[in-house]
C-alpha cells in the first residue's frame, strides 16, 4: 500500500452485512479523494460488531469491490471484533462515572412512547430514575441538557438541543452487544482519524457520538462531513434495508465517473473509457469538495 502523510487521517467503515451499493461507494469516493488530496491516510474499518447480521463472505466482497475500482487502503485492515476489549473498557468507564443507566423497555413500548425528532425516535427517558448498578441487559447514557452545534462545510451550521432533538441513548444493547454509537467514538480515537466523511443520514449518529467524545476521550474529535445521501428511482434511500442492488463490478471506471458526476465534479469526456486508476488520479488533482451539492438527499443519475 502506498504510504501517505500522516497528518490526515481518513477513513471508510462499511458494515459487512451485503455487498457495496451505489450509495456506499459514493461515500467511499469522497472520503478516498479527500484523503488523498490532503496527503494523508485513507484506512478501512470494517463494522462487524453485529455478528448475526455481517459475515466474512460479505467483508471479503467488499474488499475486492474497492480494489476493482482502485480505493486502496492504508495499513491493515480494522476489525470491529478484533476490539471488543477496548469496547467493554469505555463501556465501564461510562459505568463507573454513573453516567449511565439501566433500560428494560421493550421495543414495542419504545414503538409506541418514543418521541418523534429531526433524526430519528427519542427517548422518554421512561427508565431515567433507573439507579441499577448491575445489569446485563440496555444501558442509555444520560443526556445532560444543552446546545450542540456543529459547523459541517457541506451541510452548514447544524445545531441539535440535547434533551429534544438527542436524548438519552443506547450504549450497550439488551443482548450485553456495545452499541454503534459508542463502538464508533472508541475506533476513531484508537484509529486517530481526523475527518469523518459518511452520508446525511448519519448526522443523528454524529451529534451523539460528538456527546461521546467529550466525556470519554481527551483527544480533539474528528471533524465531520456529511453528503447527500443518494436515492434510489422510487425515491427511497439506496440500502442494504431497501434492497439496493450491488454494483456492477464489470463496470468500475462507469461506477467511479458516476460517482464523480453525483459529487458535483467534471470529469472531462476523454476519460469516459479511462482505467479507475487514471480517473481516479484526475479526481484527486481536480477534487473540488465545495462543489458537492448542500443537500442531505441527491437523487440518482440516469
Amino acid at each position: 500500500m502506498t504510504t501517505h502523510h500522516p497528518i490526515y487521517r481518513g477513513r471508510f467503515a462499511p458494515t459487512p452485512s451485503g455487498p457495496l451499493h451505489l450509495g456506499s461507494l459514493l461515500t467511499a469516493v469522497a472520503s478516498y479523494l479527500q484523503a488523498r488530496r490532503a496527503l494523508g491516510t485513507w484506512n478501512l474499518r470494517l463494522d462487524d460488531l453485529d455478528q448475526q447480521r455481517c459475515s466474512k463472505v460479505h467483508a471479503a466482497t467488499i474488499m475486492r469491490q474497492l480494489e476493482q475500482h482502485g480505493l486502496e487502503w492504508d495499513g491493515d485492515v480494522y476489525w470491529q471484533t478484533q476490539h471488543i476489549e477496548m469496547y467493554e473498557a469505555g463501556f465501564s468507564t461510562l459505568q463507573r462515572r454513573t453516567e449511565g443507566y439501566a433500560c428494560v423497555c421493550s421495543r414495542a413500548r419504545l414503538n409506541t412512547e418514543s418521541l418523534e425528532g429531526v433524526d430519528g425516535p427519542i427517548y422518554r427517558g421512561s427508565c431515567r430514575k433507573s439507579t441499577a448498578t448491575h445489569y446485563d441487559g440496555a444501558w442509555r447514557i444520560r443526556i445532560q441538557p444543552g446546545q450542540l452545534t456543529l459547523n459541517d462545510p457541506w451541510q452548514g451550521l447544524i445545531r441539535r438541543d440535547l434533551s429534544d432533538d438527542v436524548g438519552d441513548f443506547i450504549v450497550r444493547r439488551a443482548d450485553g452487544q456495545i452499541a454503534y454509537q459508542l463502538a464508533c467514538v472508541l475506533d476513531e480515537a484508537a484509529l486517530g482519524i481526523t475527518e469523518v466523511v459518511r452520508g446525511a443520514d448519519l448526522i443523528g449518529s454524529t451529534m451523539r457520538q460528538l456527546y461521546l467524545w467529550w466525556h470519554l476521550s481527551d483527544q480533539k474529535a474528528p471533524e465531520y462531513r456529511h453528503i447527500p445521501v443518494l436515492l434510489g428511482a422510487d425515491g427511497n434511500k439506496l440500502s442494504k434495508q431497501n434492497h439496493a442492488k450491488s454494483i456492477d463490478q464489470t463496470s468500475p471506471s462507469f461506477n467511479l465517473h458516476q460517482c464523480l458526476e453525483l459529487l458535483g465534479q467534471t470529469p472531462p469526456r476523454m476519460l469516459l473509457d479511462a482505467t479507475p486508476d487514471e480517473l481516479l488520479d484526475w479526481a484527486v488533482a481536480n477534487w473540488q469538495p465545495l462543489a458537492i451539492p448542500r443537500l442531505t438527499q441527491l437523487a440518482q443519475a440516469a
